[in-house]
């Protein structure tokens, strides 16, 4: 079944007998039992719940995998995933990070015993460098939030599996709709679904996809234990939202092309890194892997006052966190998503104070240009 298909239908399975096209939400926290040692298939909602149950089959499908946990959160996700880990393990992983995860693995999974080294994971002699007895995983960012370095995820699963580790990607920026990680080898895959899965700015989620049963019920395991499941409504507006990923997806990557054309011609802006430019390191490897190049621009103006001229002035864009959903974001990766990420490894990545993150939304595209134009003039 065709991708755009399976956006709509992913999920087969109804949970009731109105005839009701939308998946109905199951706002309820506790299941009856018809019988003493019966069930329905739902005890209890922090195990399952009809709703979410629909959501998770269907990310599964979309994805290729063997199954998928819905989560309240993509940090809750990845924290989540952090535990089946024990201390001492080592996880190598990509050296420009969104900065919740770079957040979590320094102050929280470190605390708990658990060992990192972060590099460029395009450079796969830089992780094969750094394996050792003690690593158990390689986590992956691809393209890379914020500067959208690409990692050539079939040469990684190699690496990984000649060694015996787990290979994790997190697909937020290119959906299954533009990239599968688990067909090119990967075993785990993680969503921040609050951005194009769900795409309307208006709900969090976050996703675990498998590539096996093991995994998966060690995960699920974890998921029922922790309890950062998705509610049934959140889960219901990610179906929602999914049903017109492909349309949207295929809509905001063209514009964010044009608009990136358009600033590489800019005389106020020094460089433009989006992985749909053939200028772009990863642009082979992207071709490669990917169906499509996703919707992010990161863009490096000539100075900090006209960075936040373009912040304060836009008017069709709004100045916010976050990624992803129908309207235009732009964020300054500094203040915002990357603020805990020391300033000299920051600077070191190019996440300066010229910096802006772009997310193209399904606005016109020349309205979109016309506004950061108009910004830019002061």
């Amino acid at each position: 079944m065709d991708i755009q298909t399976l956006c709509i239908h992913g999920c087969k399975d109804r949970y009731d007998n109105t005839g009701a096209v939308s998946v109905p939400i199951f706002q309820s926290a506790t299941f009856a039992h018809p019988g003493v040692g019966m069930s329905t298939g739902f005890d209890y909602s922090r195990l399952q719940n009809p709703t979410r149950e629909h959501l998770e089959k269907t990310l599964a499908a979309l994805e290729g995998g063997a199954d998928a946990m819905a989560f309240s959160s993509g940090m809750a996700a990845i924290a989540a995933l952090m535990e089946l880990f024990s201390p001492g393990d080592h996880i190598i992983a990509s050296d420009d990070l969104y900065g919740g995860s770079h957040r979590l693995f320094h102050h929280i999974s470190v605390k708990n015993g658990l060992k990192f080294d972060f590099v460029d994971t395009a450079d796969i002699a830089q992780i094969e460098a750094r394996i050792t007895p003690p690593t158990r995983a390689l986590f992956v960012e691809t393209p890379t939030n914020p500067m959208m370095q690409v990692t050539n995820i079939a040469t990684a699963a190699r690496l990984a599996k000649a060694h015996g580790l787990l290979l994790i990607v997190d697909n937020t920026f290119l959906t299954p709709y533009f990239q599968r990680p688990l067909t090119l080898g990967a075993d785990i895959v993680t969503h921040s679904g609050t951005k194009y899965l769900g795409g309307h700015n208006d709900t969090l989620a976050g996703f675990l996809v498998t590539a096996d049963a093991g995994l998966s019920e060690k995960l699920r395991f974890i998921y029922k234990t922790t309890g950062a499941c998705l509610a049934p409504l959140d889960s219901w507006l990610l179906i929602r939202g999914i049903k017109t990923l492909a349309v949207r997806m295929e809509h905001q990557q063209q514009s964010a092309l044009t608009i990136a054309e358009w600033l590489s011609g800019q005389s106020m802006v020094k460089a433009v890194h989006f992985t749909g430019l053939p200028s772009h390191p990863g642009y082979a490897v992207s071709q490669k892997q990917a169906s499509g190049f996703g919707a992010m621009i990161s863009f490096e103006t000539d100075n900090a006052d006209t960075a936040k001229r373009i912040l304060e002035r836009v008017r069709v864009m709004q100045y916010a966190e976050s990624l992803g959903g129908v309207e235009t974001l732009i964020t300054y990766p500094m203040l915002q998503t990357h603020a805990d990420v020391p300033k000299t490894e920051r600077e070191a990545k190019g996440i300066n104070d010229r910096l802006l993150r772009l997310s193209v939304g399904l606005e016109n595209a020349d309205d979109l240009i016309a506004d950061l134009e108009q910004a830019m003039e002061g």
